[in-house]
């Protein structure tokens, strides 16, 4: 009965090795004999055990599997240095041990691996860049999904990219074995007509390319805001590929004129930047929709026999719109897409426009009821008027399409920020996860309910999930930023913050969070340095700019400087009767330990139903009051056990 255990398998080789022997037996012996005192030396310090030598190549396994991706990096690179030709590949899976030889899948698949290898390269499985990709060690780089011989699943294969190390090109790896593509990222399509005011159509076309292809079972599309985030770039569509983790990239143009449009598109591999296919379509714009799905349907196709797509037909369907009223709806997109209040408000404009036209439009019912949304949050619409047109708005887009998982996500923001209905709500996500699993705001608002209950690590794998779809989206990113404030890894914030303001300086909400994260990580001058360079740029935040100081100074012990920004709180409530400052004066009541009267303004806070109550509970601004009777009791209030 052989012995089984759960090992990382590493095969090594000599490239080209048969041939040596035909044209130098004794040099090439010589050269596997060199190899062999390299494994022999590097594997057993790293805890290795070679368990089989055969021809010129051996099988060893490892208990862990960064000594193993360890030891296979020192053994190339020795090789390298002695010009020994070598091939190296991991996997880690289940192995049996008997006294004539080692078997099982895992070792089968580490052996495919190697021989997928080149000459002085690492090859590692999935399962292995599952161990590897969190250790500040190893960078391994994305290679491709392949079928392998007699190997059941496909493996995606990666390369470690050490210094020292060879990493294969693509071009390398054509042909050695069948190449699957499952995931794809559709660019802004460039508007190529006369007049640039038509570049609102030539995103639109794009965003209902990208919806046509989430409808493909098995296709991951990269979602809008992380291909958006290329508009105007002109880059390689293989650093593109790397940096959305996709593996190939439809990018096109469309050129309006008049009552005809000609639709450019091409589809390449985000590896090697090989195209796949291409074509153009010249076509009367009242047969736009057509065009829009056959594009979806031509490539679907292409990727047919590598993904066993079935029933593509079936899943892309023509739709029936003025296209008076689609230009309105693109309009609405097209100023919605860019998340400001401003242009929110032109959203909502250019969407009851389209209604008007065709009263049965459920999409644009369903993106009046987000910008109707955005623009309660952002506090532009009072939360009674702004949720109440919001709720309408996405109830008439469910009226028109049961399945409309946008009108879900609209009113599910009223059940949590309104009304505070937070089973109601959770029941509307899941409702929109449902009819699109594929969607990352489904998966985003799915991390609510966890996150207002303060159960993180959940709405982390909710966020995960929506970061998956949509890679460089700045308000995904942002949101797991918070999520990691709020479980209180504060560094972990820190990190993601700063990555987003690398990704854009202005990101004020972000510069201010990493603020208040350095604040409850203890590091007060940080904090303090960071509120004082934002001034008064937090026009979105609820709070006002003095209080981020005063409850800095105030955790820092300099009470009196805190209380002076207090006075500034209280004369500039005073000569704005109007202004919203409920939620600034419980902030800075808090830092200053005045519970008494934090209390009372949060009691405020709760009247007025300020969406930010539902945070409370999750939020560290509000620690010290935790201890205290009467914070169960608005929590109770608000819904939150």
């Amino acid at each position: 009965m052989g012995k089984r255990q759960l090992s990382a398998i590493m095969f090594t080789d000599l490239a080209g090795y048969t041939a040596m022997m035909q044209e130098d037996e004794i040099n090439a012996k010589g050269l596997r004999d060199r190899h062999r005192k390299i494994l022999e030396r590097e594997i057993s310090e790293h805890e290795g055990k070679i368990l089989q030598y055969y021809g010129d190549g051996a099988l060893s396994v490892f208990s862990s599997t960064i000594s193993a991706a360890t030891s296979a990096v020192s053994i190339q690179k020795a090789s390298i240095t002695g010009n020994i030709p070598l091939r190296i590949g991991i996997h880690t899976g289940d192995v049996v041990i008997e006294d004539d030889g080692v078997y099982g899948d895992g070792v089968n698949i580490a052996s495919r691996i190697e021989s997928f290898a080149t000459s002085g390269s690492v090859m590692i499985s999935d399962k292995v860049f599952d161990d590897l990709k969190n250790h500040p060690s190893f960078q391994p780089s994305l290679m491709g999904e392949f079928e392998l011989k007699n190997v059941k699943r496909p493996v995606e294969v990666y390369a470690l990219t050490n210094d020292g190390l060879v990493v294969p090109q693509r071009t390398e790896l054509k042909g050695k074995v069948k190449e699957r593509i499952k995931s794809i990222a559709v660019l802004p399509f460039i508007n190529r007509s006369a007049d640039p005011e038509n570049e609102y159509f030539s995103d639109g076309i794009t965003e209902e390319i990208i919806t046509a292809l989430a409808k493909v079972e098995g296709l991951r599309v990269t979602s809008r805001t992380s291909s958006f985030s290329f508009k105007g770039k002109n880059m390689d569509v293989r650093e593109i590929g790397k940096q959305l983790e996709v593996q190939s990239i439809l990018e096109g143009s469309v050129r309006k004129s008049g009552n005809k449009v000609r639709i450019s598109a091409q589809l390449s591999s985000a590896f090697d930047g090989y195209e796949l296919w291409t074509e153009t379509y010249d076509r009367l714009l009242e047969d736009i929709f057509e065009v829009q799905d056959e594009i979806a349907l031509k490539i679907s196709h292409q990727l047919k026999e590598k993904l066993s797509i079935s029933s593509v037909e079936a899943e892309i369907k023509t739709k029936t719109v003025e296209i008076e009223a689609y230009n309105c709806y693109l309009q609405g997109l097209f100023y919605y897409n860019k998340w400001t209040p401003d242009n929110a408000q032109k959203a909502a404009t250019a969407f009851k426009k389209a209604i008007e036209i065709q009263p049965d439009y459920e999409q644009a019912y369903a993106g009046l009821a987000l910008a109707y949304s955005l623009l309660s949050f952002t506090g532009i619409l009072k939360p009674d008027e702004g949720y109440a047109l919001t709720e309408q708005a996405g109830k008439k887009a469910l009226e028109l399409n049961e399945k409309s998982d946008i009108g879900y996500l609209a009113i599910s923001y009223v059940s949590f920020f309104y009304y505070w209905d937070f089973e109601k709500a959770k029941e509307h996500t899941q409702k929109a996860l449902t009819i699109n699993p594929k969607s990352s705001d489904a998966n985003l608002a799915s991390s609510l309910y966890p996150m207002i209950h303060g159960n993180m690590d959940e709405a982390i794998s909710y966020i995960e999930r929506a970061r998956e779809i949509d890679p460089l989206s700045s308000l995904t990113n942002r949101t797991l930023a918070d999520a990691y404030y709020f479980r209180g890894d504060y560094k972990l914030a820190i990190e993601v913050y700063d990555w987003l303001l690398d990704q854009d300086p202005e990101f004020m909400t972000a510069f201010e969070f990493k603020g208040w994260a350095y604040l409850m990580n203890g590091d007060y001058d940080e904090a303090i340095d960071i509120f004082k360079a934002i001034g008064g740029n937090n026009a979105l935040h609820s709070i006002k700019p003095s209080v981020q100081l005063g409850y800095a100074y105030a955790l820092k012990g300099e009470t009196e400087v805190a209380k002076t920004y207090l006075e500034e709180l209280m004369k500039d409530a005073e000569a704005n009767p109007d202004g919203a400052y409920e939620l600034s004066f419980a902030t800075l009541y808090t830092g200053l330990g005045m519970i008494d009267e934090a209390f009372e303004s949060l009691r405020k806070v709760l009247d007025l139903r300020l969406g930010a109550a539902v945070m409370i509970k999750s939020s560290p601004i509000w620690k010290p009051l935790r201890s205290d009777p009467r914070f169960n009791k608005l929590l109770e209030e608000i819904g939150i056990s």
